[in-house]
């Protein structure tokens, strides 16, 4: 049986324009990129996201597909999306994973390492493998 392969690549981005620091809101976007670089196929199924302030707050949100499709990625294909959160701090974290089955049922995890989201540093992408 072939095993499925999948990179994901992270590109979050601070929103100034959708922010109000004066209200403690600062609003993040992040472009993830999800790739099947393997020789099998793999269905999205779910994702799981743990955010983090900078006081510790913590938010879990767990949830079918992304941005409402569960896609099906064969060998070489790509999907990418763009979400947002919000925090009322102006840096915090995001971990979490994709639920993921292959051709045959079985299912698998996808970690996405932490990436950080820094209202002062909105011009440097964080590119993880």
């Amino acid at each position: 049986m072939l095993k499925p392969t999948i990179d994901v690549h992270v590109r979050p981005e601070y929103l100034t324009e959708q922010s109000d620091p004066d209200a403690c809101l600062y609003s993040f976007a992040y472009t993830i990129q999800i790739g099947n670089p393997g020789d099998a196929p793999a269905q999205l199924i779910a994702r799981h996201w743990i955010i983090t302030d900078a006081l510790g707050h913590v938010e879990e949100v767990k949830g079918l597909g992304v941005v409402g499709q569960q896609p099906l990625l064969q060998p070489g294909q790509a999907f990418e999306y763009t979400s947002g959160c919000r925090l009322r701090t102006a840096t915090g974290s995001m971990r979490g994973s994709f639920h993921f089955v292959t051709e045959e049922g079985a299912p698998f995890e996808v970690p996405v390492e932490c990436f950080y989201l820094d209202a002062s540093d909105s011009a440097t992408p964080h590119v993880l493998h």
